[in-house]
């Protein structure tokens, strides 16, 4: 997780400043319904993919940048969930399985037993067509 508390709606709201947009406007120059921009703007909306990238179109950033201020405030928000904080808690971690014991090694001076080699079949006998007469 990044180091910073920026949020989608906080970080939004910093660049609708900067260039002094107001929602519509900039609904309107993305290409997104007006209440979609002001449920973001107020913490309730979320940066889909698409939404990412008409962003990052519009203020010339990668949409990684609007997607990773979302998955950020996303954990914040799971973090603080009591009822997935007791869920957790009752999660163990994985363990990697005991190894299997070796086979034995024969003991020194006994020889391994060879497999026994398997019996070739048996070529069939071509059958020689009748003779007409």
């Amino acid at each position: 997780m990044s180091k910073s508390k920026l949020t989608p709606a906080a970080a939004l709201n910093v660049l609708m400043r900067k260039f002094m947009l107001n929602p519509f406007a900039l609904s309107k120059a993305i290409k997104l319904s007006n209440s979609a921009v002001l449920q973001i703007l107020k913490g309730k909306g979320k940066i889909t993919v698409p939404t990412a990238l008409r962003l990052a179109k519009f203020f010339s950033q990668t949409p990684s940048y609007w997607l990773d201020l979302q998955r950020d405030e996303d954990l914040a928000q799971a973090q603080k969930n009591k009822k997935l904080a007791a869920v957790l808690k009752g999660i163990s971690k994985v363990q990697m399985p005991k190894a299997k014991p070796k086979a034995k090694a024969p003991a020194k001076g006994k020889a391994k037993a060879k497999p026994k080699a398997k019996a070739k079949p048996k070529a069939k006998a071509k059958k020689k067509p009748a003779k007409r007469k």
